[in-house]
């Protein structure tokens, strides 16, 4: 049986179809089966270039039979590709054509070796934690849905801000105007809650992310919270300001006050192929171009041993003074007397040494 191995592309750019013509002649050329959804076919055919032998999704080839998606675009036609095979397990291999592209894997002057690896079976796959989104209004679901970069709840209208309560593990956290909140997964901390001002966190991390958007609000720092919680949002009625919820930037519904969407972590994955080892450190230096000048590098073993020993305790001096035998010893607990006038004792021990005055 033949390997079949989907060919996704943002068709709106020249370069993209460029690179899908040259992927799958090279998958043909390899004895593998190139796959094209109808749009992105008769898209690539519309330019009269000369196209490889390609079976068509859903038509000759259904999805659960496809091995792998191979993604050329940016993050944006990753999330899109992630949409069309959210009812399976099939990875997602991404070839960046955009701007950072941190879902992709390689970029496009790499892609004839993409494309080695695909054919020779040189990639794993890395499972990303999903969100699972749900609305409620007026006590009914109205909405089910996923996201696996964020769910941001935003104002609906530009001149008003949103009345929101946050809310975490059933138990209210906090309430405050705000432009939004987005709520994200460690795979989405580099995307919107990331331009918010959110924490990036690694994608081994298991964690779930809410980050408020301009908020009118002591209390508005970015938390991360246990992936077995359940984060919520509440559009408040005491306004009419309505918001929209936006599922990583691709599915949209209108919230009206009194809205509440809670989020949890999904119970299925999206799967990611991966062709190198390559740290998420590395990643970020790479996608970021984080300037690393002047780095030495971990130290060797032996020498970490070597330099490894106790420091010297430091004591604090101590300055004995010699007592000063002319002055009057104190008993502790015993009052320090005042100024006496000549001829007048206070001292309980003498209470007959007084002046003889009476009360006034």
């Amino acid at each position: 049986m033949s390997r079949k191995i989907l060919v996704m592309t943002h068709t709106g750019r020249p370069e993209a179809k460029d690179a899908a013509r040259q992927s799958c002649a090279q998958l043909h050329a390899a004895g593998l089966v190139p796959v094209l959804s109808r749009p992105d076919l008769e898209s690539l055919c519309a330019d009269g270039a000369d196209l490889s032998p390609v079976e068509i999704l859903e038509e000759d080839v259904a999805l659960r039979e496809i091995e792998i998606v191979m993604v050329l675009g940016g993050d944006g036609s990753i999330l899109r590709a992630a949409e069309l095979v959210r009812g399976v397990d099939t990875p997602l291999l991404g070839v960046n054509l955009g701007h950072v592209g941190f879902l992709a894997e390689s970029e496009r002057s790499g892609l004839s070796e993409t494309v080695e690896a695909i054919v020779d079976g040189r990639y794993t796959v890395e499972r990303r934690m999903a969100l699972d989104v749900t609305v409620w209004e007026h006590r009914r679901k109205v909405l089910h849905t996923w996201a696996l970069n964020e769910a941001s709840v935003e104002k609906g209208d530009r001149e008003k801000m949103i009345e929101v309560v946050t809310e975490v593990d059933r138990r209210p956290l906090s309430t405050f105007g705000c432009d939004g909140v987005v709520m994200a997964t460690p795979t989405g901390s580099t995307a919107y809650a990331f331009s918010a001002g959110g924490p990036v966190v690694w994608p081994e991390v298991e964690a779930l992310l809410m980050v408020p958007l301009s908020a009118h609000a002591l209390f508005s720092r970015p938390l991360v919270i246990s992936p077995r919680s359940m984060i919520a949002v509440e559009v408040l009625t005491r306004t009419d300001a309505r918001g929209v919820l936006w599922c990583d930037g691709r599915r949209t519904a209108d919230l009206p006050p009194g809205s509440r969407i809670e989020v949890r972590r999904s119970e299925k994955s999206v799967n990611l192929a991966r062709m190198h080892a390559t740290p998420f450190s590395e990643r970020l230096v790479r996608k970021f171009e984080l300037p690393i000048a002047g780095w030495r590098g971990p130290m060797p073993s032996e020498q970490v041993e070597a330099m490894t020993t106790a420091l010297p305790l430091v004591q604090p001096t101590t300055k004995v003074v010699a007592q000063d035998l002319s002055q009057p010893k104190l008993t502790v607990g015993r009052e320090i007397p005042h100024h006496v006038q000549p001829g007048r004792c206070t001292c309980p021990e003498h209470p007959e040494a007084t002046d003889g005055g009476g009360g006034a």
